[in-house]
């Protein structure tokens, strides 16, 4: 049987090895060395603010929005169509998260949905703390109208880019938008240091604090003294190395993610019921993940049944992200819309995406599909047989 196709594997380059090798090498191998120290200075030199390295994207989020002073009983704006770690640190930090719908343009926030709940919120005197607008599988949400809104109301936004290192918003990378920025290096991710995360802000104040609370909060001095909670969200002088060599190969694996995507969009062009993840025209999208919708009707199969038809070729395919107000952790949470996130996730797919993916392995996951859409009635035989044969 062939070997399985998964979803998004780790892509290691040329160097990674070299600057682990140092870290062994020196007994570099707790969370502070030299790795550590060139990571942040070169990741800052890639996006262009100052940079802190932790030990995962969550631990990110959650130390940005208590930089921004996110706290029990505040509510912080977030977007509804995400993966579940754009939410928990709401609650770690006791406050709720207030749900903000898609647009299809985009798949991300939804402005004209924010609007909303800044007016709601506005008559009911009690703005939200903070706005957490995720940049979905590599494509940046619509953020003009978004800071608009937020600097109207005096309210700080924190970027979610886990998802989205490398791309652009007009001209401008995603995470330096808004007052603080976190990035994941998850094993899955466009690039990956095994684990581990990035928090980014303007503000210099906000990232020493931070700094000060992923360190255990140990206050100077020699002895170990501590006044205010903190946490143990410091990165491996081992991981930074590792992150180190991935920094450099960063552009390379955005050309290629995007070539994968864009192969898949061409093979399946002229195929019924199934469509790209929109393209947004205001920056450039990495296309992390190579996402589709499908349409029941007109491609000859659900969403769930091509799952099924890949996983039994031996091809790793996923749903989109569940929304956080279909999820029973978060169903009780105020949302604004709601019902664009539940059709995306209902006809979404995400097939796979590894910059490493070869051409032979992704002929066989377009097979699989375009067998599967030659149910569909509308196609002609002949036109099947056709597609059938270019896409082999």
């Amino acid at each position: 049987m062939s070997h399985r196709i998964l979803l998004s594997l780790p892509h290691m380059g040329a160097s990674e090895q070299h600057y682990v090798q140092e870290a062994f090498d020196s007994n570099w191998l707790s969370t502070a060395g030299p790795n550590i120290t060139a990571f942040e200075r070169e990741f800052e030199a890639r996006i262009g603010l100052p940079s802190l390295a932790v030990a995962s994207g969550t631990a990110a989020i959650h130390l940005g929005l208590r930089a921004l002073g996110v706290g029990p009983g505040d509510n912080v704006f977030c977007s509804g169509l995400t993966f579940v770690a754009s939410v928990n640190p709401i609650r770690y930090l006791g406050a709720e998260p207030v749900l903000i719908d898609s647009d299809r343009a985009t798949w991300n926030m939804d402005p004209r949905q924010l609007d909303r709940a800044f007016n709601d919120a506005s008559g009911r005197g009690r703005l939200p703390k903070a706005v957490v607008v995720v940049h979905l599988f590599g494509q940046c949400a619509d953020m003009d109208p978004i800071l608009d809104l937020c600097a109207l109301y005096r309210v700080p936004v924190l970027e979610d880019a886990a998802e989205a290192l490398g791309s652009l918003y007009r001209g401008r990378n995603a995470g330096t938008l808004g007052d603080v920025a976190a990035f994941s290096f998850n094993g899955n991710k466009i690039i990956t240091a095994t684990g581990g995360g990035m928090l980014v802000s303007r503000h210099a104040c906000l990232l020493d604090k931070a700094r000060y609370w992923a360190t255990q909060a140990r206050d100077a001095g020699i002895a170990y003294e501590h006044s205010e909670i903190g946490y143990n969200y410091r990165m491996s002088n081992v991981l930074a190395g590792i992150g180190r060599g991935q920094l450099e190969v960063l552009g390379l694996r955005v050309q290629q993610r995007r070539a994968i995507a864009l192969r898949y969009r061409d093979a399946f062009a002229r195929r019924p019921g199934i469509t790209m993840m929109p393209q947004a025209p205001y920056g450039l999208h990495t296309n992390w993940l190579s996402c589709f919708l499908i349409d029941k009707e007109s491609f000859g199969c659900s969403r769930d049944g091509l799952i099924g038809k890949l996983d039994a070729a031996g091809i790793e395919a996923r749903p989109l992200w569940k929304p956080m107000h279909l999820q029973s952790l978060y169903c009780s949470a105020r949302c604004y819309g709601g019902e664009v996130g539940a059709d995306l996730f209902r006809r979404g797919i995400c097939l796979p995406s590894s910059s490493s993916l070869t051409p032979e392995d992704q002929n066989r996951v377009i097979e699989v599909v375009v067998r599967a859409n030659a149910m569909a009635p509308q196609l002609h035989p002949k036109t099947r047989s056709r597609s059938l044969t270019s896409a082999s």
